[in-house]
């Protein structure tokens, strides 16, 4: 029987830049479920986001030496790279053909997948701290961050002005920062 050792978000992040596998692996163990959450939140597809998630993580080991602590923290940084990954293959041509070629077996567990994925993210409570923006600034974040919407398509899908959009992201973006804070 083996156990695994608990590391504090600072020894994780000097093991896995120092390549320890069994940090790395302790990494996966704890977010892993909350990324798969976010990832299938953009794809939708359970068979997709599972490959996203191996992606992001390859992606995240391959260039854990980037990360900086005093920029950000380890989640978030790590979010980014799981969320960039899912909307790279969302837009790319491969990602497009897919979503136009779906079996019909798939869609019959998209409302499963869609399920989930609440439950899976709100397990890092996102569910609750969106709660406390303006529905307009949830619209808006939900686009940008969950589906992967630029800031050009979300001005055109809501017809409203794309400096409007701008000054809007960036202000929930920063009532999101403060409520974090909080926390």
């Amino acid at each position: 029987m083996s156990f695994k050792r608990k590391y504090t978000e600072e020894e994780l992040v000097t093991l896995v830049k120092d390549k320890s596998t069994e940090a790395f692996s302790s990494l996966y163990d704890n977010y892993s479920a909350a990324l798969y959450g976010v990832i299938l939140k953009v794809v939708t597809y359970e068979e997709q986001a599972q490959d996203i998630l191996q992606d992001s993580f390859v992606k995240i080991w391959n260039n854990f030496s980037s990360y900086d602590a005093a920029k950000g923290k380890l989640f978030t940084w790590m979010l980014n790279i799981a969320r960039n990954t899912a909307i790279d293959a969302l837009r790319s041509k491969q990602g497009k053909m897919d979503a136009k070629n779906q079996s019909i077996d798939n869609s019959v567990y998209e409302v499963n997948a869609q399920t989930k994925v609440t439950t899976s993210v709100d397990h890092i409570g996102l569910k609750e701290v969106l709660k406390k923006l303006r529905p307009d600034y949830v619209t808006l974040i939900d686009m940008a961050y969950f589906k992967g919407y630029t800031q050009e398509e979300i001005s055109q899908e809501l017809n409203i002005p794309l400096g409007t959009v701008k000054t809007r992201v960036r202000t929930a973006l920063n009532q999101l920062r403060e409520i974090l804070k909080v926390k």
